[in-house]
């Protein structure tokens, strides 16, 4: 486990100042490690890619359409159970271990990158077929190039999440 950064039986826990420990309750190692890290990139696309869609989509649902429910749907999804389980692994290194090794953290991972995928594939072509003409004949139209970025960083989050598939069917399968 300690490659994966999770606190092994000697590490103190906490942040020690002068002569006491505080923050005992979280577990810094996993925050810190390989897998805290990636989760962590994933909590920011998702609240990245959340707050452009609704200050710059939202105004503009008519124009983007469907596209933008399907990623406003994707980004709330992930962000929340990415968020759950980032928790409860920073608190508990028995979740870590007993969450980790079963299969719903290879599917969920699994599923939230294919919904990455298409709900970023989907913006994509609303932001090329409506809203890159908005964005050439009225000046300051601000949702095509927001929306553009939202889907690169869709497209990210698509493969952190992967990347995080990948690494909990390692686990799953027993190789640590």
């Amino acid at each position: 486990m300690a490659s994966f950064g999770v606190r092994g039986m000697g590490q103190p826990l906490g942040i020690r100042i002068c002569c006491c420990r505080v923050c005992t309750c979280i577990n810094f190692g996993f925050v810190l490690s390989r897998i805290g890290l990636l989760k962590l990139m994933q909590l920011g696309l998702a609240m990245l890619c959340e707050g452009l869609l609704i200050r710059y989509g939202v105004p503009y649902a008519d124009s983007i359409g469907q596209a933008l429910t399907s990623f406003l749907a994707t980004t709330g999804h992930c962000f929340t159970t990415t968020g759950i389980l980032l928790l409860c692994y920073a608190f508990s290194d028995k979740s870590y271990n007993l969450i980790r090794q079963s299969l719903f953290e290879t599917l969920f991972n699994g599923l939230a990158s294919c919904m990455y995928f298409s709900s970023s594939s989907y913006m994509g072509f609303a932001c090329v077929v409506w809203l890159h003409p908005q964005f050439l004949v009225r000046p300051g139209f601000w949702a095509y190039p927001a929306m553009t970025a939202c889907y690169y960083m869709g497209y990210a989050a698509g493969i952190l999440h992967a990347l995080d598939a990948y690494l909990a069917f390692r686990h799953f399968r027993g190789a640590r």
